[in-house]
């Protein structure tokens, strides 16, 4: 099936998960390699017809290994199915063993025919790239690098059979050169590689073919880990009780906005409002406090000072702190006195990094960084972080406590226990303003009863759907307040 938002709550999986489960299909429960190779490349064709439905002309790069096997079962497949198809082999069908061998001789036997790949690929319908699986450790070189770069170079369609070649597949870094597929259709279950950071330039629309394995096979490789859908919103926004009053759904307190930062605040405090709290306090700069509510009268706006903030905590349900705090004398005092309090907290943008300057652990707080912010938080690189973005949410994680959301392509949701993954959003959300609309969301959340975690997953999610609606028409010139305005269809599910 094509992953969507709609798509249920899935599994995410190691690459050492998946072989796992592909052995204990194999070893313990009977089902024949060869006979999981045919129906992984009967679910490729599938989803190849249905993506590409005028396409009748196929080429498939083969390579080595399982993958390779996978290849030439399609090629089988759609020779069969009256499609022109061409093969071509990086690597001698003679040094193929086991199912993969057998599937090569299979194709050959109905008249299939395999040519030596020489530099460049015909032009098809649809490009598939088999060339290797998730064993590759080590950058492509020479061969393999060549024919990496010729189905880069092509025009037509790109489907990567189980991950795009040259790509990790826990990291989702490319190794050296990658391909660029279109699509990309991954067996038995979601490896974590194809689903964040780097990944997302590599995999194109990501479908997921699970080869119908038993359950028992399943439940002997437990994850924690998982993709959000939409059915949690239902789970978590159910519908008000018709005596509901506003007392019932949090006073949220969200503090920052220093001179010449006062946008940030708002931002955050109108997208807690649309998300549903009961009454909005901003904490803001003495220079704008008394206009910053002029066209938005519902948000309750305070000048606040160091020496104040223990009384505008007072009667508060959860605290949002760092949309446009800075980092000045005044903001570190502001910061210093809410560490104080033990209501629950919701760090972004300046508040991290005060945090990353006095680093701290606690439980009843959430840290939204992306991942310059994070890279501070860890005392290392952007570039080291985003090498492996499930050990960095797990490391910021364990670290400094409560529930992270590292964002990015691919946001992640990690509290002790489980990694949750963001399948939505788009690149227009990378604007000014986007966080401080997540820190409005997300405290808004806390305050009406959710979980830590159930808040930020579910606030990370219905930021990228609203950002998804709000882009449709067009990602470039996408506003933080283009999706303040889709907010409210998303809440009410």
């Amino acid at each position: 099936m094509l992953l969507s938002s709609s798509s249920d709550k899935l599994p995410v999986y190691t690459i050492e998960q998946v072989r796992e489960l592909d052995r204990l299909a194999i070893r313990e429960y009977g089902i024949p390699g060869y006979d999981l190779m045919q129906r992984a490349a009967a679910a490729l064709f599938a989803v190849i017809l249905e993506r590409y439905p005028q396409a009748r002309s196929l080429c498939i790069v083969c390579g080595a290994g399982n993958n390779a096997g996978d290849g030439y079962v399609l090629a089988r497949l759609a020779q069969q199915a009256a499609w022109q198809v061409q093969v071509v082999a990086v690597s001698s069908p003679a040094t193929l063993e086991n199912d993969a061998q057998t599937a090569y001789q299979d194709y050959v036997k109905t008249g299939g025919e395999v040519a030596s790949f020489a530099g460049s690929l015909p032009l098809t319908d649809v490009l598939v790239d088999a060339l290797l699986g998730t064993g590759l450790t080590r950058p492509l070189q020479e061969r393999w690098l060549a024919a990496v770069k010729a189905i880069n170079a092509s025009s037509q369609p790109v489907v990567a059979v189980d991950l795009p070649s040259g790509l990790n597949g826990n990291t989702g870094q490319a190794l050296g050169s990658a391909v660029k597929a279109s699509l990309t259709v991954t067996f038995i279950g979601l490896k974590q590689g194809l689903l964040t950071g780097q990944a997302r330039a590599y995999v194109g629309e990501l479908a997921l073919a699970d080869l119908d394995l038993p359950m028992q096979v399943l439940q002997q490789i437990p994850t924690q880990n998982y993709t959000l859908s939409t059915g949690l919103l239902k789970s978590y926004l159910p519908k008000r009780a018709r005596c509901a009053h506003k007392g019932k759904f949090g006073h949220v307190l969200l503090i920052g906005g220093q001179a010449g930062m006062a946008g940030a605040i708002r931002l955050a405090g109108e997208a807690a409002l649309r998300t549903g709290s009961g009454l909005v306090s901003l904490g803001t700069d003495p220079q704008h406090a008394a206009w910053l509510n002029l066209n938005r009268p519902e948000l309750m706006v305070h000048a606040i000072q160091a020496s104040e903030v223990a009384t505008h905590l007072s009667n508060k349900t959860v605290v949002g702190l760092g949309p446009g705090l800075g980092t000045s004398t005044l903001a570190q005092a502001i910061w210093a006195e809410t560490l104080n309090t033990s209501l629950p907290l919701v760090l972004d943008a300046d508040a991290l990094n005060l945090l990353a300057q006095s680093p701290q652990r606690r439980t009843n707080w959430i840290l939204t960084p992306h991942p310059a912010e994070a890279a501070r938080l860890l005392a290392c690189t952007t570039e080291t972080l985003e090498q492996d973005r499930f050990a960095a949410v797990r490391a910021l994680q364990q670290q400094y406590g409560g529930v992270i959301v590292l964002k990015g392509a691919g946001s992640l949701v990690a509290d002790e226990t489980a990694i949750a993954v963001c399948l939505v959003g788009n690149p227009g959300m990378a604007t000014a303003g986007m966080g401080d609309v997540l820190t409005g969301i997300v405290t808004s959340l806390v305050g009406q009863g959710l979980s830590l975690m159930a808040a930020a997953s579910t606030g990370v999610l219905i930021h990228a759907l609203a950002a998804d609606q709000a882009a449709e028409q067009g990602e470039r010139g996408l506003l933080a307040s283009d999706v303040i305005e889709q907010l409210r269809g998303w809440v009410n599910p």
